[in-house]
């Protein structure tokens, strides 16, 4: 169906957004938050996105409209906004039922994480380009979550919210590739597949939404602290 990838887009927003309005569920108030970190961490991702569509990756003209912005179909540029958005309901969820534990000892291994661009580059410039940008962008995502200071990698509700994270990719990212809308260069990654998923889908996808996470958390700390100024 040509309008595959459109309806999925829209299921994946539908649920989020209602719900959000709902008291229970209630996110409508962060929503500024949520767009802007959207925005912001999107912008490195449709660049990566677009660079490496038709060697990396490619879209499965059945599946889409045929409507192209730099290279990438329209519904690949509301994937950007769908799943982050959907995964930041998800974290507001988490947030508001689950209490803000920390673990020190992650701390300790934080700095290791630094060292995941060294097989990065190796496997990026060995021929397993999407392997390795894989690597150096979950990097990025650890640096940046701590020059923030959001330190969402030593919450206990971060490693909940990372557990969803996962579920939604087996199921969405599985819809995907089992169709399948995405197609792959299997020159470019290491060929193991979790059923019908590429491993680097999943570093792909944790990079991406906590990143999104980590700058949506600031903002949101920064407008408590605005609030309680005026």
């Amino acid at each position: 169906m040509q309008y595959e990838y459109l309806v999925f887009n829209i299921i994946i927003m539908t649920g989020p957004f209602i719900l959000g309005l709902i008291k229970p569920f209630y996110f409508a108030h962060r929503w500024a938050s949520a767009f802007k970190s959207i925005i912001l961490v999107g912008i490195p991702f449709i660049i990566w996105d677009a660079l490496v569509t038709g060697s990396h990756w490619y879209f499965n003209q059945k599946y889409v409209m045929g409507i192209t912005i730099l290279n990438l179909p329209l519904e690949e540029w509301l994937f950007f906004l769908t799943v982050p958005f959907a995964c930041l309901f998800t974290w507001e969820m988490v947030t508001q039922r689950v209490s803000n534990k920390t673990y020190a000892k992650i701390s300790k291994i934080r700095p290791w994480l630094y060292l995941l661009p060294v097989p990065g580059f190796l496997l990026f410039f060995s021929g397993l380009e999407y392997t390795g940008l894989v690597f150096i962008f979950l990097t990025i995502a650890v640096l940046v979550d701590q020059v923030m200071q959001t330190d969402l990698i030593l919450q206990k509700r971060f490693y909940i919210y990372l557990a969803w994270i996962l579920g939604f990719t087996l199921i969405f990212n599985g819809f995907l590739t089992w169709r399948p809308v995405v197609l792959y260069g299997e020159e470019f990654q290491i060929g193991l597949r979790i059923i019908t998923i590429p491993i680097e889908d999943f570093g792909y996808g944790i990079s991406l939404l906590f990143l999104n996470t980590a700058v949506f958390e600031r903002l949101e700390m920064r407008k408590q602290v605005q609030l309680k100024t005026v």
